[in-house]
């Protein structure tokens, strides 16, 4: 079975491919998402609003739900979750193996689909995605 590895973090997604359990990683895609890395107020274009009290004169600052990097991070999730799912319905993804911190984890698996989170064999909650092929693996189990 051909096993993905994804290891990701809410910058980057690194994809490699396994051809047998106990066989080396290829990389065969790189995901980044640049925003991730900038400031938040470099994501936002102006300041948040103000509201009144519903009752007096006071005013405050209205604040979005999410901030800008928490909805871009839940995006790339969505984008990495899209491509795995791709790969499943080519049949080039009949296994799953996450690799990514244990927050953004909990985003990518809610981002999966029914059918891709059947293919999910193990998830690790490290941040990988820094690291070369050769160490990423001997972080996986020896069979994959």
């Amino acid at each position: 079975m051909k096993t993905w590895v994804v290891v990701a973090d809410r910058a980057r997604a690194r994809i490699f491919s396994a051809s047998t359990p106990k066989g080396p990683l290829t990389e065969f895609e790189d995901l980044v998402l640049p925003e991730a890395r900038s400031h938040e107020r470099d994501l936002t274009s102006d300041r948040p609003g103000r509201a009144f009290d519903s009752g007096g004169i006071g005013r405050h600052a209205m604040e979005a739900p999410t901030s800008a990097k928490q909805h871009a991070a839940l995006n790339f999730a969505k984008t990495i979750a899209q491509r795995v799912e791709t790969g499943r319905i080519s049949g080039e993804c009949q296994q799953l193996v996450l690799v990514a911190p244990p927050d953004f984890l909990g985003r990518l698996k809610k981002q999966l689909g029914t059918q891709c989170a059947k293919l999910l064999t193990h998830q690790i909650g490290k941040n990988l995605t820094q690291l070369p092929v050769a160490e990423i693996r001997s972080h996986l189990p020896k069979f994959l």
